[in-house]
């Protein structure tokens, strides 16, 4: 993956955690954050430069989470973004495009989130 197409993934995955973050809250979910970067926890001294230091979260009711959410680390050739659904087989890849995050050719936005977690609530996903 070029430097280009990695920076834009990055500053992706930020806009798709606050989206995710005020997706739960609207739902009356709980957004929790699971896992920073290697990188960013071995850094020792070193500035870190990617726009946030969160690799994955999850979305949760109660105690049981609906949803993990992930970034592949810098290091990955081909990167991309992961939604998991817990207790199933669905899952999605997204990827970074021009303009936003894409879910193959279309453009992912916070509409289609929303769905998601509202057929993860109801378990109709």
């Amino acid at each position: 993956m070029e430097h280009g197409t990695k920076a834009a993934l990055y500053t992706q995955w930020v806009e798709l955690l606050g989206w995710i973050d005020a997706e739960a809250n609207a739902r009356g979910l709980t957004f929790h954050k699971v896992a920073d970067f290697p990188d960013y926890i071995y850094r020792m001294e070193r500035p870190y430069d990617l726009p946030t230091t969160v690799m994955s979260v999850s979305v949760s009711a109660g105690r049981q989470p609906l949803m993990v959410a992930a970034v592949s680390p810098r290091h990955v050739d081909l990167g991309g973004v992961s939604l998991r659904l817990m207790g199933g087989s669905k899952h999605w890849h997204l990827h970074a495009g021009t303009r936003g995050l894409l879910e193959g050719k279309r453009p992912f936005t916070r509409e289609r989130l929303g769905q998601l977690l509202n057929g993860a609530v109801s378990g109709a996903a």
